[in-house]
């Protein structure tokens, strides 16, 4: 199956994407998991500044491992995807760009990424030690308190996902994705 290298910010190529399109991403993703989500929205409410820019961004739901001694970074594989239903529509109207992470997502979050011309990639569960290698730079960027749930601003480089959403709706969780390979549910 052939690998499609891409760059983020995604641009017109989220246009081009297609359910079920192996992707190899390069560029800066941000982790963030519920309970930094939930801070998120905190400071949204308040109308307080996000400790990143949210235009364009791609968030990848996972909270690194530390990195051993030569690494950017530990083990970071994705967490479920379906924690984030509730927060996921109000950021991607908000200007993200996307989402990263393991399983489905709500038909709420779908309407709003083909509302918003977004993608959500999946990411392989149990493969955390092959998404950390793909980490050349790691840094917290927000709420250091939380540790491995704190939101941490990445640069990936042939990051190996799957689109599980694309812009247009289509889901590998449907029966049949728009360039026809059968769903993972089939």
């Amino acid at each position: 199956m052939e690998m499609n290298r891409i760059r983020l910010p995604l641009g017109e190529t989220a246009r081009i994407l297609r359910a079920g399109d192996c992707v190899l991403l390069s560029g800066t993703i941000y982790t963030a998991r519920d309970c930094a989500h939930r801070r998120l929205f905190e400071l949204l409410d308040a109308g307080e500044p996000l400790p990143f820019p949210l235009r364009d961004a791609f968030l990848y739901y996972a909270g690194p491992c530390p990195a051993p001694q030569g690494m950017a970074c530990g083990s970071c594989g994705p967490t479920t995807s379906a924690r984030m239903n509730s927060f996921a529509p109000r950021l991607l109207d908000l200007g993200l760009g996307g989402m990263i992470g393991k399983g489905e997502m709500n038909e709420e979050t779908r309407r709003a990424l083909i509302r918003n011309q977004g993608v959500y990639f999946a990411a392989i569960g149990g493969a955390g030690a092959l998404y950390g290698s793909a980490v050349r730079k790691c840094e917290c960027v927000a709420f250091p308190d939380l540790l491995s749930e704190a939101i941490y601003r990445m640069e990936v480089e042939g990051f190996p996902l799957v689109v599980a959403i694309d812009s247009r709706g289509n889901s590998i969780y449907s029966e049949k994705t728009s360039n026809g390979i059968r769903s993972i549910h089939s």
